[in-house]
Formats: structure tokens, sequence, C-alpha cells
């Protein structure tokens, strides 16, 4: 098949969620498939020759990702119909490239890669010389669900009211704007049983297949025990609003908790840009913010228990399938794990309240103390979990199943390409 990926920014190196996820999908579509990818640059950055994506990717063109300012982004959020995601990758130069792309070559799949670029898919469609492609919707979250999340979240408290709003603004917008794209194309991916069900809420006559996340099996293995420290990791990007939530909630709820009973517990927050947020933990002096690391795995490997507090968010946790490929004993929320079928006591420990959380954080660090027993068993497994059911190699052939089904005359899970047009009577709200 001669597949186009659009992504909202550049897929290799893969350093969060989103870029994992792209860079291990288009590499194992090119094994069998020609892809072409046109993706955003980030302020200063370069496609060097030596990137990775030059050995998987037949074409890559690229556009420099717009700035939008503060006061734009206020502005759109009162007078646009179209969310803020909709709105963050405006850019004439890609559209001029999608355009090009699509008047020039014969696709059979138009990938968009999260909702940022579905205006860029449904362009694409529209243009497209040869017949249609058929439209592939890759929705890496549930975005309306994860905007409700973040405003309930929010509004427990006053500071983060202003927040809220904002957050219960795009919630609106974006279950409207998210049902069309789902609608528009011809077929849908999420990448957990939890985002496909909320999805169905808003779009319940669309089937939704789920792709889940993926991990590297081999880049990500198992290390020996390189260190007896009760240190508890967290890993992330730490301007994303979940991970901010997390580390605050962790740092400011569990933590002391813990070192009631284990002094000398440490706490560390790996990952590129810390919100300023986070200020408020770097006076304790049980807590590190290392900010962005060339590597997050000697933390993942050097941790004693590695913590995943997530209270809000959505789809599924690549820091999870990262812990759990490494064989870590893990702590986390149910929601932190949500979409990934876990067992409570088999391949990591499950906790919701900061006393449940901080006794069972307590429990594997004096296991550690003892020898580790447990926390090697349930890193064990936890491994076992991910080889059976996440390596990149067993997911991806799932992904070609639905470019099959979507290929078939008159089974696309969507209507085609159209223009999205607010009406108060859509029965999209």
């Amino acid at each position: 098949m001669r597949i186009l990926v659009l992504t909202p920014q550049l897929p290799y190196p893969p350093r969060q969620g989103t870029t994992i996820r792209n860079y291990n999908l288009i590499r194992e579509l090119a094994r069998r498939h020609q892809v072409d990818l046109a993706t955003f640059l980030a302020p200063g950055e370069a496609l060097s020759p030596e990137n990775r994506l030059h050995q998987h990717c037949r074409r890559i063109l690229t556009a420099s990702q717009p700035a939008r300012s503060l006061a734009q982004r206020a502005w759109t959020t009162l007078t646009s119909s179209r969310p803020d995601m909709a709105l963050r990758l405006e850019s004439p130069a890609m559209h001029r490239l999608v355009q090009e792309l699509a008047q020039t070559e014969a696709y059979d799949i138009v990938q968009v890669e999260g909702i940022e670029m579905a205006q860029y898919g449904l362009q694409a469609v529209r243009a497209s010389r040869e017949g249609r492609p058929a439209l592939i919707f890759d929705d890496h979250n549930c975005e309306y669900l994860l905007q409700q999340r973040n405003a309930f979240t929010d509004l427990r408290q006053p500071r983060r009211w202003v927040a809220a709003a904002y957050s219960l603004i795009q919630w609106l917008k974006l279950r409207r704007y998210e049902a069309h794209i789902c609608r528009a194309a011809t077929a849908t991916v999420a990448v957990s049983p939890a985002d496909r069900e909320a999805l169905q809420r808003i779009v319940p006559d669309v089937p939704v297949a789920v792709v889940p996340n993926g991990i590297d099996l081999e880049a990500y293995r198992p290390a020996p025990a390189q260190s007896t420290s009760p240190n508890l990791v967290f890993t992330g990007k730490m301007d994303y609003r979940p991970n901010i939530d997390a580390a605050l909630w962790f740092g400011q709820q569990v933590l002391p908790r813990v070192r009631e009973q284990m002094p000398e517990a440490r706490f560390q927050i790996v990952g590129m840009n810390p919100h300023p947020r986070l200020d408020v933990l770097r006076s304790d002096p049980a807590v590190e913010i290392t900010g962005a690391v060339p590597d997050t795995r000697p933390y993942i490997h050097a941790a004693a228990v590695y913590v995943i507090p997530m209270r809000v968010g959505g789809g599924t946790r690549f820091k999870a399938l990262e812990a759990m490929a490494c064989g870590k004993a893990i702590v986390s929320t149910r929601l932190g794990v949500e979409g990934i079928p876990v067992t409570h006591g088999q391949e990591l420990l499950l906790a919701d309240t900061p006393d449940a959380f901080a006794a069972a954080v307590v429990h594997l660090l004096q296991d550690q103390a003892e020898g580790g027993a447990q926390g090697r068993q349930l890193g064990h497994q936890a491994r076992r979990f991910v080889e059976d059911h996440y390596g990149w190699a067993q997911i991806v052939p799932r992904l070609e199943a639905v470019y099959q089904a979507a290929l078939q005359p008159g089974t696309g899970t969507g209507n085609g390409p159209s223009v999205f047009r607010p009406s108060s009577t859509s029965t999209e709200e």
C-alpha cells in the first residue's frame, strides 16, 4: 500500500508518547508498505540526513510549527467554534505541502496521527486526483474526555478555576469536533477500549477499532539491580497537565505519608520541560526534578518503585509499558493503567487514595529491604505481560486489518471527508 502519514511533530527521536507511537508505527509499516511523511518541525529543529526516518520513509516533507500567542488562544477560545487543538497547527505552508502530495501521489491510505492534523487529512482526501484514499483517524487520546477530566480536577482548587473554565469550553468544543472527525474518516482508531467506549458515546453509529500503544521490547529490557536506594521514580513530559497533576499529588499527598515510615525515600521526577507549577516541590530535599535527560531508562532501572500517580488523562500510558518492560515493581492508580488489562497483585499494585498509594509504596520498599522477592516477582510478571501483548510487531497487523477493511467498497466506518460547519442543531452536540 501507499500510505501518507501526517504527524504534529517529527517522530524521531521518539522522546514522548506521541512520537513513540508515530515512529514505531512508521517503522513497522515501512517493512511492508511505501510510507510518505508530512510533519511539523519545532522551532530550531531540523531534519538531519542521519535521522532514522529516512530509512523508513520514501519522502519526508516538513513545515515549521506555527506560533500562537496566549492572546490569540484566548481570543479564539471566546470567538471560534473550533477547539484549540484544531487551531494549534493551522499553517498555510502545511496546507500547500498536503495539497501538492495529494495532487501528485496516488495514496491508498491517508493516516492522521492526532486530532491536530485532522484538517490536513480531510484536505488530502478532498484534493486527491485519483479516487479518494481511505482516511484513517488515529485518535491518540479521546480528547474531549481528557479535557472533561482536566476541568473536573481543576475545579477542586480555586486557584485553578481559570484553567478549569478553559477546559470546560474546550471539552464542549472537542466533543463536537472529535465526533465530526470520527464521522468524516473512513475508519477511526483508538488506543484503548476505554477510549473506544468514550468515543462511541458521542458517535454511537461509528465503529471504532482499538490499536493499542506498544513498546520496543529490545530497547526496554530488565537490567540487573543497580541500587538498593529507596528511589521512587516518575517519568513523563512535565509540561503536560496530567503529568503535572500526578507529580504534585504524589509529592504533596503521598510522599509525606511514605516518609513517615521510610524517611530515606526519595522522589525523582524525570522528564523534559518541568512546568513552573512544580516549583513548589523544589524546596523539599526528598524531591529531585531532573528536567530533560538523554535517556530515561537509567532512572527507571535504578528505581526501587516506579510510580504512576495519574488522576487525569486518557489513552494507553507509555510510561506504564516502559516500566513494565523494564521489569520494575510498580504502584499505579487505576487511571494510570487505564486500557491495559493488568491485575492488582499480579503485574503491579493498584491504589487510588493517598493512604492506599503510600501503603503500597511502603510495602514494596520494605520488601526491597528484605531482599525484594515480591518486587522481582511483580516485575517478572509485568515483563511477561508486555512480551505477550504489547510488542509493535504484534500491534501493527491490527492497524493493517483496519486498512484492509477501510479499502473494501462500502465498508468504511465514516461518511467521507466534509467541511466542519458548526450548527446549533447538530446531532454531534
